[in-house]
């Protein structure tokens, strides 16, 4: 294994061109870290360097020095190469239409068009090629996180009603609080004295937020948190969903206090609630749609699925057709196809992302353009929206939500520690 990952890197660590016969060679690239059977080249690390440096100069946000910078970088791309290789293993992949309709969901968000948007990304110094490429890989990476991390996680009837009773307890609350988290890392197995060097660190850190100093850029100095790149930003969560860790230390915590050091396997945390909010009632939205879901496959192709799709659209339009019968006929869902197609009344936030979205653009009675999601090609229909008070399933639902959401946060940190130590890691010295 390492000679061939040495072998690789001496193959790969610089990558030259000649102009001319007689011009000097020229390095283009060179590799900044090995990770098991990949590498990550430096123009990766500088890209990253400077996409955060322009965000932060836009937000008015001081950054630590480039050599701290540079580790966090490396860091979170460390978690990247590893998330992306075993994407790879298991065969997940993010095809070119899921993308495409991925880019046309920023843009519209942005109310913009996908050329418009190409336009200000270019016109900002950034590639449109290297954008939609980085779009495929955060999709990827959050599928294969929800994947593997979601496997691990089990919720118990029990666990449930509990929250529901904690939940009922609480009345109409409904408290989100805006967090920010720094963490000192101990290393797995790690002895007294490692425990009390992260222990001490942790209190030096603590110390100077005490004192003043921006917890944003400490988080960025010090974390090594999954967030630590944005000021250890973990935005709002609702108070049930935080980790359990720090549920007890932040009950009844007021806006601007700061917590800590708690204590875990991964290390010793430092909490700052940035800010609380709350909401006295809490709706329930339902919509009711109906849908023709076609999977593309090696007989039909995306772009025909796609054109089926429209063609099905347009006879139902031109009333030759009734989308309740090609449902039947054509659909690949198998739970809603003898239904003519029919979902029922159903909480939006349960279906998928692209599928959500493109309910969210429809006023009652309309008919989507074709779109797709991970499971194929759709049109949609709405047929209704309705909003209604918390039925005793609704609670339940989201009782269940929150303590999935809650596990998974906490096991996604230990699948990332457990892939990190399991794999051949070699930062090679920057001689910049």
């Amino acid at each position: 294994m390492r000679m061939h990952v040495k072998l690789l890197a001496a193959m790969a660590g610089g990558l030259l061109m000649m102009g001319q016969a007689q011009a000097k060679p020229e390095l283009l690239d060179k590799v900044a870290v090995i990770v098991d059977q990949g590498v990550i080249l430096q123009s990766d690390v500088d890209d990253m360097m400077r996409d955060i440096k322009s965000s932060a100069l836009q937000a008015h946000q001081e950054l630590p020095s480039d050599r701290v910078l540079r580790k966090q970088v490396l860091d979170r791309l460390i978690n990247q190469e590893l998330e992306m290789q075993t994407a790879k293993r298991i065969g997940m992949q993010i095809s070119d239409a899921q993308l495409d309709q991925t880019i046309a969901n920023i843009a519209g968000d942005q109310k913009m068009s996908v050329e418009e948007l190409k336009r200000q990304i270019e016109k900002e110094g950034g590639n449109f090629e290297s954008y939609r490429e980085h779009v495929r890989t955060e999709l990827t990476v959050g599928e294969v996180r929800r994947i593997a991390v979601g496997r691990r996680i089990q919720v118990s009837p029990q666990e449930v009603d509990a929250m529901v009773k904690q939940l009922n307890a609480q009345g109409n609350q409904n408290v989100e609080l805006h967090l920010r988290h720094i963490l000192i890392e101990v290393p797995q197995n790690a002895d007294s004295k490692q425990l009390a060097d992260a222990k001490d660190r942790a209190d030096k850190v603590l110390a100077r937020l005490n004192k003043g100093e921006d917890f944003a850029q400490l988080a960025i100095i010090a974390s090594s948190g999954a967030h630590a790149l944005e000021g250890g930003d973990l935005g709002w969560i609702n108070a049930n969903e935080v980790p359990t860790l720090f549920a007890d230390a932040l009950k009844g915590a007021t806006k601007g206090q700061i917590i800590g050091p708690l204590r875990s396997g991964a290390g010793f945390h430092i909490v700052k609630v940035d800010d609380i909010r709350g909401q006295k009632t809490v709706e329930l939205k339902e919509v009711h749609a109906r849908h023709i879901l076609i999977k593309p496959s090696i007989i039909l192709s995306e772009d025909k699925a796609k054109e089926e799709l429209s063609q099905w659209r347009q006879e139902i339009l031109d009333g030759k057709k009734k989308f309740e019968d090609l449902a039947t006929a054509n659909s690949e869902d198998p739970g809603s196809a003898s239904q003519g197609g029919d979902l029922g009344w159903a909480d939006p936030s349960i279906y998928d992302p692209a599928f959500k979205d493109a309910l969210s653009r429809l006023k009652d009675g309309q008919i989507s353009q074709p779109f797709r999601t991970s499971f194929g090609w759709h049109i949609v229909q709405l047929l209704g929206e309705r909003t209604t008070d918390a039925t005793a399933k609704a609670k339940e639902d989201r009782a269940y939500r929150i303590l999935f959401n809650r596990k998974f946060n906490e096991e996604a940190v230990a699948w990332q520690r457990e892939m990190r130590n399991q794999a051949y890691i070699d930062v090679l010295e920057d001689d910049k």
